[in-house]
């Protein structure tokens, strides 16, 4: 009797292990999730500063010196606007994700205008 049960217990194992061989995302999916991709848009300077205003000045300050949040004046020397972009989208450390709060061009303009900031 305790054969049958040990037989049932590995073979429900191997069908379980075989269905979530395919049905779990592989790493390049995980990758692709991890990573926002940016929309192609024209820079619109002024919307980028208006959605600042908005949306950043209260934590990385009215002239983006910093406060809460890190300063902004010169992320551009050190990140590039695909790596703005994500931090926008997915948040980092305290800051959190406006994904769902700002559109993906949206956030693709505020990422292109910070990252002139050099």
């Amino acid at each position: 009797m305790h054969k049958w049960i040990m037989s049932g217990v590995f073979f429900a194992a191997c069908a379980l292990a075989i269905v979530l061989m395919f049905t779990l995302p592989g790493k390049e999916e995980v990758a692709q999730e991890a990573k926002p991709t940016m929309p192609e848009v024209t820079m619109d300077a002024g919307q980028a500063e208006t959605l600042v205003k908005a949306n950043c000045i209260s934590c990385h300050g009215d002239q983006l010196q910093g406060g809460v949040g890190p300063a902004l004046a010169n992320i551009g020397s050190k990140d590039d606007v695909e790596k703005i972009y994500s931090t926008i989208v997915k948040g980092k450390g305290g800051m959190p994700s406006f994904k769902g709060r700002l559109q993906d061009e949206e956030i693709a303009h505020i990422a292109m205008w910070l990252a002139e900031k050099k």
